[in-house]
């Protein structure tokens, strides 16, 4: 059996893309050569993809995702500070792409309005993925906050990252501790004002609407989260 045999319509059409990407973008004429090169009618393809090219991209950064949890779970992080396993998750999300003109092209292609939102649903979905790797527990507003402040820092690093021609990528690498050591001390910051007695009255209001905040309990329930009444707000 040819291994291809076990792939889906979308995967076999991606495959057929993915040479065509750098050239042509992640677009119709892009979509057309796939179904050409992996000899599945226009018509079939559309079924399975009905939002042809922008389909293969967010199946292409899906696949990004995957790869990067199967390297992650090969790696030993035992020995590591929390920071330095946020790091090394990014990285390694970098590391296992191929080519940066496709995350070029598809960065072009999620920066049109009319996909920000997709756009966006992807790197919320990587930050998730690395927080719930990495055994977050948070089941309140800062389940919401991590992964805001995480997408943040993974969009800039990436950013970077594409305009990057150091060896190694060494810059993009010192890029991406800077950002993290500037959160750490965002985290230091708000330690302290904790600390202040008065101000901590001040923002009870606040700190109390917050803690209704509930990170979702499945995936169709998510941003911006959900209210958890008591009787009171009935």
């Amino acid at each position: 059996m040819n291994q291809s045999d076990n792939l889906s319509i979308a995967e076999r059409l991606l495959n057929a893309a993915i040479g065509h990407v750098p050239f042509d973008g992640w677009g119709d004429e892009t979509f057309r050569a796939a179904c050409k090169d992996a000899e599945i009618d226009e018509s079939m393809a559309r079924l399975h993809c009905p939002n042809c090219a922008l389909d293969l991209a967010i199946l292409s950064h899906t696949q990004g995702d995957q790869a990067m949890l199967k390297r992650l779970g090969a790696t030993d992080l035992s020995g590591l500070k929390f920071r330095e396993k946020i790091a090394t998750a990014i990285r390694v999300r970098l590391e296992v792409l191929d080519d940066k003109e496709i995350v070029r092209r598809a960065t072009t292609l999620f920066a049109l309005p009319h996909n920000m939102k997709r756009g966006a649903d992807l790197i919320w979905g990587t930050s998730d993925l690395i927080w719930t790797t990495l055994g977050d527990t948070s089941d309140d507003y800062n389940w919401y906050s991590k992964r805001t402040i995480l997408s943040a820092v993974y969009s800039a690093t990436v950013l970077y990252w594409l305009g990057d021609t150091s060896e190694d990528h060494e810059q993009t690498w010192d890029f991406l501790d800077r950002r993290i050591e500037n959160v750490m001390q965002f985290e230091k910051a708000k330690s302290k004002l904790r600390e202040n007695t008065a101000l901590t009255r001040l923002l009870a209001g606040p700190a109390a609407l917050l803690s209704r905040v509930r990170a979702p309990q499945n995936s169709q329930n998510d941003r911006p989260g959900f209210w958890t009444p008591n009787s009171k707000d009935i």
